[in-house]
């Protein structure tokens, strides 16, 4: 059985910041897209950034500059180094694992909210 379980969400002043935390059980990370996505209330989810099976990243350009994504293969996780953060960063953070159609899983979320 697959199992994405996110860690690390919380409470983070503007400027802070906050590191989140994949935890996968029943897959090979390194065999599989790794995505973070947010979802802010009355809003669509929207992909913040992705890590490949070879390792290329990508960001949305809202966070790039201030967010790093991560695998670790040994830990079976990937990880979002979240820098600077804005309030607009407010959100709940899911953990998405693809390798193709059929083999795709979702995490439940984990909540962020940036305020003073």
């Amino acid at each position: 059985q697959v199992q994405l379980v996110e860690s690390g969400g919380g409470l983070a002043q503007p400027g802070g910041s906050l590191r989140l935390s994949c935890a996968a059980a029943g897959i090979i990370v390194s065999a599989y897209t790794m995505d973070w996505y947010r979802q802010a209330p009355g809003k669509q989810r929207e992909l913040v950034a992705t890590i490949t099976r070879g390792g290329s990243t990508n960001y949305a350009d809202s966070v790039k500059g201030r967010f790093t994504i991560s695998r670790d293969n040994a830990q079976s996780t990937a990880n979002l180094q979240m820098d600077s953060l804005k309030p607009d960063d407010t959100a709940v953070y899911y953990c998405y694992a693809e390798r193709s159609r059929r083999l795709r899983y979702w995490g439940q979320g984990t909540q962020v909210t940036v305020s003073s």
